[in-house]
C-alpha cells in the first residue's frame, strides 16, 4: 500500500465515523448531538423546495429549527441505516426512515444523504429520497 492510499484510507475512516456518530443521535432526536458534527458555515439540502436543489438551510441556527421543528412533529421518526461508503472526504449513507407525523399518514422511505466534510466536520447534507404515491 502506497502511502496515499494509507492517507486515503484513514480519511474515509474519520469520514465514516463522523456520520456513523451523526446518524446515531438523529435516532436518539439528539439536536445538540447531531450539530456537534456539523461546521458553523455547514449548509444542508433538503429533498424538496423551490428550487431543483430543493431548500437549502444555511448554518447551524436553521438546521437545528428544521430538525426540532421535525422531531416534534414525528416524535417517532427513525432512520435504519442500509450502508455507508467513502470517497475521501465525500460519504454516501442509504437508508430507510419511518415515522408517523402528528398529522398526516405514515412515512416510510428510502433515501440517500451525500456528506462533504472538511476538517473533521461536516460542510454539507445532501438528502434525496423516494416518496411512495398511492395509485390513484
Amino acid at each position: 500500500m502506497t502511502t496515499a492510499q494509507a492517507a486515503r484510507g484513514s480519511t474515509e475512516s474519520a469520514a465514516l465515523a463522523v456520520i456513523e456518530r451523526c446518524c446515531d443521535a438523529f435516532n436518539r432526536h439528539d439536536v445538540d448531538g447531531i450539530l456537534s458534527d456539523f461546521a458553523d458555515d455547514s449548509y444542508w439540502l433538503l429533498s424538496m423546495g423551490p428550487t431543483p436543489e430543493g431548500t437549502r438551510l444555511n448554518g447551524k441556527a436553521a438546521i437545528r429549527a428544521v430538525l426540532e421543528q421535525r422531531f416534534r412533529d414525528i416524535p417517532d421518526m427513525n432512520w435504519a441505516v442500509i450502508r455507508h461508503f467513502a470517497s475521501g472526504n465525500l460519504v454516501c449513507s442509504e437508508w430507510t426512515v419511518t415515522g408517523t407525523p402528528k398529522s398526516g399518514p405514515r412515512i416510510n422511505w428510502l433515501g440517500i444523504d451525500i456528506w462533504e466534510l472538511k476538517n473533521g466536520k461536516i460542510v454539507k447534507k445532501d438528502t434525496y429520497w423516494k416518496n411512495v404515491v398511492k395509485p390513484a
